[in-house]
């Protein structure tokens, strides 16, 4: 008897780790696992991952999700793929053999290099063709570092040798057995190469930037079939890769934010605003990116997106570096412990501040320690350093608005952090929504897979799906409140 594919296998490939779900059409999960890799810091300010750790972690999560689901693999009718966005790597085509480590969204190395563009008065030119501010951050200048800086690679890409991608293409790579060199256009859009009017790739952005278009992926909608499984262990071969997004867009899709005005963030590595503006790409005057959400078909949504780079990666600092915690979920008791954070202040800038302030060159600050300022209130002002840069983010989003948000959907690992939740709340004066499913990058890839695959057949029956957990109301101290924020703006300037 032969079994009728039936479930997902979602991919969420993220900054620390990789995590699978295997789901089935009523959106149960029948299993998830998650398996960490390393991180490498050769230097400040730069981060790296290996891509055959990265694999080795999407194997790994690949095959204990299969087992633990005790699903036989012929069951998987298609696979969805969210990922970090803009980090990238070049690899040899014939072989599949990485030039370098992948450069991390976080890494910083490039700053200069982009100084020197903003210098030479680019910057206006890339905003009004990719959307985004000219910044490390981003995909080309990275790629554009790997050809300098290894021997050779230059040359080799001018004769076709070379790939280069998002982590999106690398996973499809890996998946299809070398077969497709592809992506889509929510990852296109965070490389400072592609223009948000459509077309392809820019040559002028790609002179411009250094990075040959040759080395660049096909770009093909969110649901399209990228390619099919070949010599994955654990997967039979010829399952179809059905619908890929980058994470905070995946995520955004998996909240079923599908209407112009509705937004979410997620609370991950680093925390992420985003909104739905619909058909047409507004353009930010207050240091947000204006970047796609997904296309499916013809049809391509925008978004506004504010982003910081430390959310969770503070607390895994606070629990790794300076051992405050065995465990991250321990922060939250830590910090309920005391009333306030006695006047401490956290910047979390380890990494440079993003999305409004956009300085890369900035380093996180702890300032206001006195003699009675124990854990518990760094612990404390960590979480607010999260939720007060959230709150930038959502003051900028208003003023390009015109108009403040009524509501914010949110998700992610910290969202289970109930006091995090509650003080985000206080500080924007708005609800939050917790869903039921905090997975919900995943569940966007899901969500995609499925368009794609025709389990479901349009976003109305995924809208039906949509659960709340809990709401969290504002109630905090409007003179408490107004006070953090004038500290924090004070500890921003100087970091």
């Amino acid at each position: 008897m032969t079994t009728q594919p039936d479930l997902i296998l979602a991919i969420d490939q993220g900054t620390t780790g990789s995590t699978c779900l295997v789901v089935d059409p009523a959106l149960r999960i029948l299993a998830r696992a998650n398996r960490e890799f390393p991180q490498h810091f050769p230097r400040p300010g730069w981060v790296e991952h290996d891509p055959d750790e990265l694999w080795a972690s999407v194997l790994a999560s690949i095959q204990a999700a299969l087992t633990a689901a005790a699903v036989d693999p012929a069951r998987i009718a298609a696979i969805g793929i969210t990922n970090q966005r803009e980090t990238s790597l070049v690899w040899e085509r014939a072989s599949g053999r990485p030039l370098h480590r992948a450069l991390v969204w976080q890494d910083r190395r490039t700053a200069d290099a982009c100084q020197a563009l903003r210098d030479a008065g680019h910057e206006p030119r890339i905003r009004e063709l990719t959307g985004l501010v000219l910044d490390p951050y981003f995909s080309a200048t990275k790629i554009a570092w790997v050809l300098d800086h290894v021997d050779g690679a230059r040359d080799r890409a001018a004769r076709g040798e070379l790939a280069a991608g998002t982590i999106d293409t690398y996973l499809v790579w890996r998946l299809s057995g070398g077969a497709a060199h592809v992506s889509e256009p929510s990852n296109a859009s965070r490389t400072m190469l592609w223009p948000l009017a459509g077309g392809g790739w820019s040559d002028e952005l790609a002179d411009l930037l250094r990075v040959p278009t040759a080395l660049l992926p096909r770009v093909l909608p969110c649901t399209a079939e990228f390619g099919r499984t070949r010599g994955v262990p654990g997967l039979a071969d010829g399952i179809p890769i059905h619908g890929i997004a980058g994470d905070q867009q995946a995520a955004l899709f998996g909240q079923a934010c599908f209407s112009p005005g509705e937004a979410k963030c997620t609370y991950g590595t680093g925390a992420f605003v985003m909104l739905n503006t619909g058909a047409r790409p507004i353009p930010s005057k207050h240091g947000l990116l204006t970047t796609v959400g997904w296309q499916i078909g013809d049809e391509t949504t925008y978004c506004l997106e504010g982003s910081s780079f430390m959310a969770g990666a503070v607390v895994q600092w606070l629990r790794d570096q300076l051992g405050f915690f065995k465990e991250s979920a321990e922060i939250e008791a830590l910090a309920a412990s005391v009333p306030d954070s006695g006047g401490v202040v956290l910047v979390p800038a380890h990494t440079g501040l993003g999305a409004p302030h956009w300085r890369p060159h900035a380093r996180g600050l702890i300032a206001g320690i006195t003699r009675g300022t124990g854990r518990a209130q760094i612990a404390r002002a960590a979480l607010e350093g999260i939720a007060l840069q959230i709150a930038d983010l959502l003051t900028a989003m208003a003023a390009d608005l015109g108009a403040p948000l009524r509501s914010l959907r949110v998700d992610g690992g910290a969202a289970a952090n109930d006091l995090l939740m509650q003080l985000q709340a206080d500080l924007l004066g708005v609800p939050l929504a917790r869903p039921t499913i905090l997975e919900t990058t995943a569940l966007g890839a899901i969500f995609l897979a499925g368009l794609g695959a025709g389990i479901w057949r349009d976003t109305s029956e995924l809208s039906a799906t949509w659960r709340e957990d809990r709401t969290f109301t504002p109630a905090g101290d409007p003179a408490a409140l107004a006070a953090l924020r004038e500290a924090w703006a004070r500890a921003v300037a100087i970091a």
